[in-house]
């Protein structure tokens, strides 16, 4: 068998050099194996690869059983004297100097840029709606906290819960739509078991340490969660940062703790705590960082495993939040003791939260805003984690801990605006336009990307 390579001519111009294909041709073309037609009375056609997946453009024209190749410059419609063999054409890779060639190279990387174009775009959006969501999450919980200001935990534990049954009665719809496959439900749990535990650890520790640490040391020690992000993915995905990546993280950090510090004295409230409580809060962010990158290594396992598929978001979130539920229930003793609950008291605590919740009873009295409030918190935070978890399945880890520190100084200016319920609006730190500066500077230079294309001759 013998084999040439050569360029198609261009739509339209090629066609009219083209005899009619003949009988033997176009028998062989039915029966080549390798190559899929929709239609046998035509010339084969060029099968390109979608746009949207990541593998390299192909296109690959054959007719066997005829050696109508190329000579060399660039047309295909005659014929060479030799064996018979199939002819197939590498678009962009021969050395054929026809027009024609042009032209396809010249629509395939159109389209392959705007492929690319189009994830672009896609996790841009997907970035502003974790952004305007984390800002509306951290906004709605100092609101829910109004009435609930006396069951802290009991709001905890409310969220907990409606994830399981949200999350689950989600699935179970996507499933019978046939969103959701088999394949999907029977990938290994291992990985969910450890998602849970990683996020009952996370909240035990951060609860712990935020009974004890003050309002403004908190979202200063919440920036080390970019750098464990860093850290654990270069070691577990073998990710490799640049230059201009990791100095804007560090820009990103620094806008953060300028903003946020700016308004207080967290050095002065960290000095207070003591060094125990600071490292306890430290490493519940580390955990929150594992959780994030295990749950990226899920996807990626998943699309191997399912043959270039991908694993639906609700079964990673149904499967996490309920083995988070049961450890949160195997950790319900200690947690309830970090916010002041004694265990033999907690039956009563999640009564008297739940007329709180309800704002009936007596027990009512200061509870006004609920059940609005509270409601709109849980539905927010839940809406926050899917599109924080959708965010991560398409781009990467850092990236979406880089949109939920965006949020931090946004939300910082929304509490100096008249919110109800919480009396006079706080006036903007002094640092704030600076430290928002140095934080979207280090966002510019993280996303900047310098031209590695060579110039064309």
């Amino acid at each position: 068998m013998s084999s040439c390579y050569g360029r198609l001519p261009a739509a339209g111009a090629g066609a009219k050099n083209l005899s009619a294909p003949s009988t033997s041709r176009r028998r062989h073309a039915m029966e080549a194996p390798w190559l899929r037609h929709h239609r046998t009375d035509r010339w084969p056609r060029i099968a390109l690869r979608s746009p949207y997946r990541p593998d390299p453009w192909l296109a690959v024209a054959a007719a066997p059983g005829e050696g109508s190749c190329d000579g060399g410059g660039g047309g295909i419609g005659k014929e060479r004297p030799r064996a018979a063999g199939p002819c197939r054409y590498a678009v962009g890779d021969s050395e054929g100097g026809g027009s024609g060639g042009g032209v396809v190279d010249r629509a395939v990387g159109s389209w392959w840029g705007w492929g690319v174009e189009r994830r672009k775009a896609e996790v841009a959006a997907a970035a502003a709606a974790t952004v305007v969501l984390g800002v509306g999450n951290r906004v709605l919980y100092k609101l829910a906290l109004v009435p609930l200001k006396q069951y802290p935990f009991f709001l905890a534990q409310l969220a907990t819960v409606g994830y399981v049954v949200v999350y689950f009665s989600i699935l179970y719809l996507r499933y019978h739509a046939g969103i959701v496959t088999d394949e999907m439900l029977s990938t290994p749990k291992a990985p969910y078991v450890a998602v849970g535990f990683l996020e009952a650890l996370a909240a035990a520790t951060g609860m712990a340490a935020g009974a004890i640490l003050s309002g403004a040391s908190i979202p200063i020690l919440s920036q080390t969660f970019l750098v464990w992000q860093i850290l654990l993915s270069t070691i577990f995905l073998g990710r490799r940062y640049k230059a201009n990546q990791l100095f804007g993280c560090f820009l990103v950090v620094v806008g953060v703790i300028i903003t946020v510090a700016s308004g207080s004295s967290p050095g002065h409230s960290l000095k207070e705590a003591g060094i125990f409580w600071s490292l306890l809060m430290i490493a519940s962010f580390l955990f929150q960082a594992a959780d994030t990158v295990l749950k990226e290594i899920i996807f990626l396992d998943a699309a191997r495993n399912l043959k270039g598929g991908s694993v639906d978001l609700f079964v990673v979130n149904s499967y996490g939040s309920a083995f988070q539920a049961l450890f949160i229930c195997l950790l319900l003793p200690f947690l309830s003791k970090l916010w002041g609950v004694p265990f033999s008291q907690l039956p009563t605590y999640l009564r008297d939260g739940t007329a709180c919740f309800l704002n009936i009873g007596q027990l009512s009295s200061g509870c006004d805003g609920a059940p609005l409030l509270p409601l709109l918190f849980v539905v927010v935070n839940m809406g926050f984690n899917i599109s924080l978890l959708h965010l991560l399945k398409i781009s990467s880890a850092l990236v979406s801990s880089l949109a939920s520190t965006f949020s931090v100084p946004i939300s910082v200016y929304i509490f100096t605006l008249p919110l109800p319920y919480l009396g006079v609006a706080s006036s903007l730190p002094p640092g704030f336009v600076a430290g928002a500066i140095i934080l979207v500077l280090g966002l510019l230079i993280y996303t900047w990307t310098p031209s590695t294309t060579p110039a064309s001759p």
